[in-house]
């Protein structure tokens, strides 16, 4: 009896010390688990403070003065004396300001609240400094209508700035707003007093500052904790380089990235798929450009228009718009679209119909040769290269589609792929038959786009050259911009757009819209006037 008493004793013993730890291991669980949850909650705060972003290369050379470097970067780094706004522009660096009654005197009233990121104070020594630096290198920016006629800049007082025009410029202040060359850098960041052989430091005055930048791999933008307006809520943007489109897709799908943003960082197909994926939101501009294909009139097969308006009538925009953008690019039927300052003109289509493209090639003299796919003429094939940008998503199908439509009608057409340098170099240089293009979009359309045409600075110049008018062309987009009486410019832009669509030196494909998708708590997820900048301050992280 005592030794069964015993047992039961034991037994019950054990029972307690087995309930005993298994208590413990619960709450040792329990605590676990809590522990996991604040971790949790904790790294979900430190998310929301972080925006990743993910763009096809690095950021590069971020010179203001330059063109080498990223717009958006460049955006979040520097600002200028007014900014480009949808309600027209508007004061930024600069208060206030006021124009001589003749249009050539400007004086801007500047903040007084403002240093760079290395703590310098911005002031009209600063702003005079930044703007001499581009004049020092005028070759450089001599595309641009605004530095070649700046006559002089003068400081009147600490904060008090003129700039003085030889000629009137009714887009002065446009171009003064744009995100290159005229933003501020600090003086302290000048090499010898001047940036045109680069800058030892990226320090601005704007709302983030570059903290980190692994090269081809990251960059690291922190909020500027002494800006001197309204500060970012997003304290972190983290960009990553994901240079395939794909990669990038499924980068967004997996939590990788929380926003792709660009007209050519995702393809339509992509963008109507994520559309109906509730973890996202998808947004889309109003038209902003005009995407183009480019014909080099110097070409020995080119500089016949008839040629060149067979190649007109041989596209069907339709089909590119619905089956490469779903819809979502509009076909294009001018190279300006109307919505464009001085472009609402009337100028009759080139219709898509393949029977007057032969037509035209046979006036041309290039027949069709029996038992041969291209046509000839004085025992020269009909082959042309058509060039494109392996980083713009939409490009190879606009291409390959192309290159189908045209051999129906018995012209060859190769299409080559390079990387973007390449590709901007065999703009610059006109070495091309054929080659993608675009107009600039707002705020540059039409004065900034047209003015580019009067040197190399894409391939508009060389693919013009061809054409007796040309001078005149240029003449009259140099009078256009320093017309002060409306009716005169608006009869100059007339001449230059509808000599440009009637001698068919550009094919209008569609009318570029840009596009972003994003993780659905990501808010005020917008589109600034111009298609190159990102409006990171404006985001935030909410339900």
């Amino acid at each position: 009896m005592k030794k069964r008493l015993s047992t039961i004793v034991i037994l019950l013993a054990l029972l307690c010390l087995s309930l005993f730890v298994v208590g413990c291991q619960s709450s040792s669980n329990e605590a676990s688990k809590e522990q996991e949850e604040n971790k949790n909650n904790i790294s979900t705060e430190e998310v929301k403070n972080e925006l990743i972003f993910a763009n096809f290369r690095d950021i590069r050379d971020l010179n203001p003065h330059l063109y080498g470097g990223e717009l958006y970067a460049q955006n979040m780094l520097y600002e200028s004396l007014v900014k480009v706004t949808e309600n027209g522009i508007e004061p930024w660096l600069a208060e206030r300001w006021k124009i001589s009654e003749d249009g050539k005197e400007y004086t801007f009233f500047l903040r007084k609240d403002v240093t760079f990121h290395d703590g310098e104070k911005f002031n009209a020594d600063a702003a005079k400094a930044n703007i001499d630096a581009i004049l020092d290198n005028i070759e450089r920016h001599g595309w641009l209508e605004l530095v070649r006629l700046m006559e002089k800049v003068e400081i009147v007082d600490e904060y008090t700035l003129q700039i003085v025009m030889s000629e009137p410029y009714y887009p002065m202040l446009t171009e003064l707003a744009v995100t290159r060359p005229f933003r501020f850098i600090s003086p302290n960041a000048m090499i010898d007093g001047t940036t045109k052989d680069g800058v030892s430091e990226y320090f601005g005055t704007g709302p983030y500052v570059l903290t980190e930048n692994k090269q081809d791999e990251y960059a690291v933008f922190s909020v500027n904790e002494d800006y001197w307006g309204e500060k970012p809520t997003i304290e972190k943007i983290t960009v990553k380089v994901i240079p395939d489109n794909q990669t990038r897709v499924m980068a967004l799908q997996n939590g990788e990235i929380d926003m792709i943003y660009g007209k050519n960082m995702i393809d339509a197909e992509s963008f109507t798929m994520l559309e109906g994926n509730s973890n996202f939101e998808t947004i889309m501009s109003e038209p902003i450009s005009s995407r183009i294909i480019l014909l080099n009139t110097t070409n020995s097969i080119l500089n016949d228009v008839n040629v060149r308006k067979a190649l007109q009538h041989a596209v069907s925009k339709e089909a590119i718009s619905e089956g490469i953008f779903n819809g979502s690019e509009a076909p294009a039927d001018t190279l300006l679209a109307k919505t464009v300052p001085y472009a609402n003109i009337d100028l009759k289509p080139y219709a898509f119909d393949k029977e007057i493209a032969e037509q035209l090639l046979e006036e041309a003299g290039w027949e069709k040769v029996e038992g041969q796919s291209l046509r000839q003429k004085d025992g020269e094939v009909l082959q042309l290269q058509l060039h494109y940008n392996n980083d713009a998503v939409a490009e190879k199908s606009i291409g390959e589609f192309m290159q189908s439509e045209l051999a129906s009608i018995g012209i060859g057409l190769e299409i080559i792929g390079e990387e973007e340098q390449s590709y901007r170099d065999r703009q610059k240089a006109g070495n091309f038959d054929i080659i993608f293009d675009i107009s600039w979009g707002t705020p540059y359309d039409p004065q900034s786009f047209l003015a580019g045409m009067k040197l190399p600075v894409y391939g508009d110049y060389y693919a013009q050259q061809g054409l007796e008018q040309k001078p005149q062309i240029d003449e009259s987009i140099t009078n256009a911009l320093i017309a002060t009486d409306e009716e005169e410019r608006q009869e100059l832009y007339t001449y230059i757009l509808t000599t440009l669509h009637e001698e068919a030196v550009y094919i209008p494909l569609t009318y570029e819209r840009n596009r972003a998708v994003f993780r659905q708590d990501l808010k005020n997820v917008t589109f600034n006037p111009s298609q190159f900048e990102i409006p990171f301050e404006k985001m935030y992280f909410g339900e």
